[in-house]
């Protein structure tokens, strides 16, 4: 591998170990494990973070397979998060007020703090760096 590829690798890794570090930290502080649904992108953080380490460390064939499998998790648990905390969003607009219909209930549920209806885009960003790590990874 050329070197500033090889370079280029090193910065990603660390760019996305640092991140999902951050994204776990804060999801604990925010008590973000209150009932099973919650527990997936704190999980699934534990496991990008064990499978870059190992990655960066053995640099295997087989450890960037893990790394784009749990990468590719990512990708379904930030939409599907996406998806929760507008619907969570979209429940809690309501009942404040009935009425509330289309686009004005839109801007409601983007603007509402909590839950942020867009905050687990940060698991999608890291599921697309994470897969940008390992693009043409195969080993060294």
């Amino acid at each position: 591998m050329s070197q500033p590829l090889a370079s280029l690798r090193r910065f990603l890794a660390a760019i996305l170990l640092l991140g999902m570090s951050g994204t776990a930290i804060e999801l604990l502080l925010l008590q973000h494990d209150e009932d099973r649904i919650q527990l997936v992108p704190l999980v699934l953080l534990a496991a990008g973070i064990a499978a870059v380490a190992w990655q960066v460390i053995a640099r295997s064939r087989a450890g960037a397979t893990v790394v784009r499998i749990v990468m590719v998790l990512f990708l379904g648990a930030g939409t599907a998060g996406v998806y929760y905390h507008y619907q969570a969003n979209v429940e809690f607009q309501r009942e404040g007020d009935p009425s509330l219909a289309g686009r004005a209930l839109l801007w409601k549920v983007l603007q509402a703090k909590v839950p942020p209806a867009l905050a687990p885009g940060v698991m999608i960003q890291l599921g697309l760096l994470g897969l940008a790590y390992t693009y043409r990874l195969k080993e060294g």
